[in-house]
């Protein structure tokens, strides 16, 4: 006689079930994952402007002027890659020595 071996294993139901949730799941986090990025993006642009502020006394300090990003890099303050936001914003330096995003407007000294 032979003997039939009950196999164990989960159904097609309970497979399409586990899939469902596990889609739902991520559904609900993508959304706040790219939201903290967007948040850590900017906090990282205000934190390298207040670094590239320092630089900017820094050179007034040193050489009795306001620079322009090029004075910055080329007295070795800023090194040539450091010239945007760590999100590519493009940040200027008035004619008063402030550092500020290029898109909030106002004068540039370069």
């Amino acid at each position: 006689m032979k003997q039939i071996k009950q196999q164990n294993g989960f159904t097609l139901i309970e497979m399409l079930i586990v899939l469902l949730i596990i889609s739902i799941l991520i559904l609900i986090t993508i959304p706040n994952v790219t939201k903290h990025f967007a948040t850590i993006d900017e906090k990282g642009c205000a934190a390298y402007i207040n670094m590239v502020q320092g630089q900017v006394e820094a050179y007034r300090v040193d050489l009795m002027a306001y620079p322009n990003l090029e004075d910055l890099v080329k007295e070795g303050y800023l090194k040539e890659n450091e010239t945007t936001c760590p999100n590519k914003e493009e940040i200027v330096i008035t004619t008063e020595g402030e550092v500020r995003l290029a898109n909030v407007g106002a004068g540039t000294n370069g």
